[in-house]
Parts: C-alpha cells; sequence; structure tokens
C-alpha cells in the first residue's frame, strides 16, 4: 500500500489536487502494480512563510 506525501505552498484549488491525485494514482497502478484502493495520496499546503528556497521565505519574495 503505497503513501505519497505531496507538500507544496498553499494555494491549489481542490479540482488541481484531485487531478494530480488521480495521474499519480494511474502511474502507482502503471509502473509498479499498485492497487488504486491500496494507493493513498496526502496534500500537505504549506504557508509561504513556512516555506524556503535558496535561503529566502517564500512570503518575502517578489514574484519574478
Amino acid at each position: 500500500m503505497p503513501h505519497i506525501r505531496i507538500s507544496m505552498t498553499a494555494g491549489r484549488t481542490d479540482d488541481q489536487k484531485s487531478e494530480l491525485a488521480e495521474i499519480i494514482t494511474d502511474a502507482m497502478v502503471r509502473v509498479v502494480g499498485a492497487t488504486p484502493r491500496g494507493t493513498i495520496v496526502i496534500f500537505e499546503d504549506v504557508p509561504k512563510q513556512n516555506w524556503s528556497t535558496a535561503g529566502e521565505l517564500s512570503s518575502r519574495r517578489k514574484p519574478a
């Protein structure tokens, strides 16, 4: 029973998460022979102030 944990900054919609969960589940079934019911995807929405890349908090980063 695979458990897949996805951490990403908050802000994705339920529809986006649902689509991603379907794609990941399909890949687990196809590649490793998992069953859809046995595949668990957990989304962790991380606030930008708790996420850092290259030493800079995402909440302080200026948009590109």
